[in-house]
Order: structure tokens, then C-alpha cells, then sequence
């Protein structure tokens, strides 16, 4: 697939390779990436097993990043594409952020942002759902049900 044809499937697929490498390490499967323009500026997985830090999302450590790489603390002009709906903790980091756009694949329903309102984010965010939900769901179920074995 060409980034042309459809630039948000384009960098969830992105994401979705940060998350099955999350997965292979056996942290719970959730990929990041920041998108500055046309160019990725920062990828991340989950690392909260192996950092030992539950604050160690894939949102969190891709923020860093994308901050790092950019020498800039606001993200405004950029695209956050995460295979899972941000948590709330995720979601105000977003809003500190004033992250552009939110781009996610899975919902959670049950520690999803959205649950719980808009508020946290940046009043000019954008928010887009269900990209390629599908695959990023699947992927959290396999892992899931794996560790329930």
C-alpha cells in the first residue's frame, strides 16, 4: 500500500508492526507512531514489562519521542496513530501535547478516553476511530487469550 492511497491505514499499519513487536517481547500489543507531515518522527510499543513502569505506553513513549526528535514540547502539526484507544492517562498527555489528530484503531470500552469524554484532549484535536480495528483487535485477543492458557 502506497501512503497515497490512504495515509491513515497506511501508518496504522505502521503501528500495528510496533504493536506485534510488543507482542513478541510479551507486553500486551499496542504500537505508536507520530507523524510529522508525511514522515514518521517517533515509533513505540508498549514497555511497561520490561521497564517495570505502568506509565511505559506506547502513547507515552512516542510523545517523548516525537518531542525529542521535533526539539519541541507542543505536537500540534502531527498525527498520533495508536493501535488501541488511549487510556486516560494517554488521552492527557495527548491534551498537554495538543496533539493535531488521534488516530486509533481498537475502542476500549473499558479504559478508553471516550468513556469518559473529550475534555482531556486539546479542544482543536481531532479524533478518528476503527482504523483497521479489526487487525488491531485481533491481535490484543490472540495475546489475551494466550496468557488465560
Amino acid at each position: 500500500m502506497s501512503i497515497f492511497d490512504n495515509p491513515d491505514e497506511y501508518y496504522m499499519q505502521q503501528a500495528l508492526r510496533e504493536a506485534r513487536d510488543a507482542y513478541a517481547e510479551g507486553e500486551i500489543p499496542v504500537g505508536a507512531v507520530v507523524v510529522s507531515g508525511e514522515s514518521i518522527v517517533a515509533r513505540a510499543h508498549n514497555h511497561t514489562e520490561r521497564l517495570n513502569d505502568v506509565t511505559a505506553h506506547a502513547e507515552m513513549l512516542a510523545f517523548t519521542a516525537a518531542a525529542e526528535t521535533l526539539g519541541a514540547k507542543y505536537l500540534a502539526d502531527c498525527t498520533l496513530y495508536v493501535t488501541l484507544e488511549p487510556c486516560v492517562m494517554c488521552a492527557g498527555a495527548a491534551g498537554w501535547t495538543q496533539v493535531g489528530r488521534i488516530v486509533y484503531g481498537a475502542s476500549d470500552p473499558k479504559r478508553g478516553f471516550s468513556r469518559l469524554g473529550r475534555e482531556m484532549l486539546h479542544p482543536k484535536t481531532e479524533v478518528v476511530s476503527g482504523v483497521m480495528a479489526e487487525e488491531c483487535e485481533e491481535l490484543l485477543k490472540r495475546f489475551f487469550k494466550e496468557r488465560r492458557q
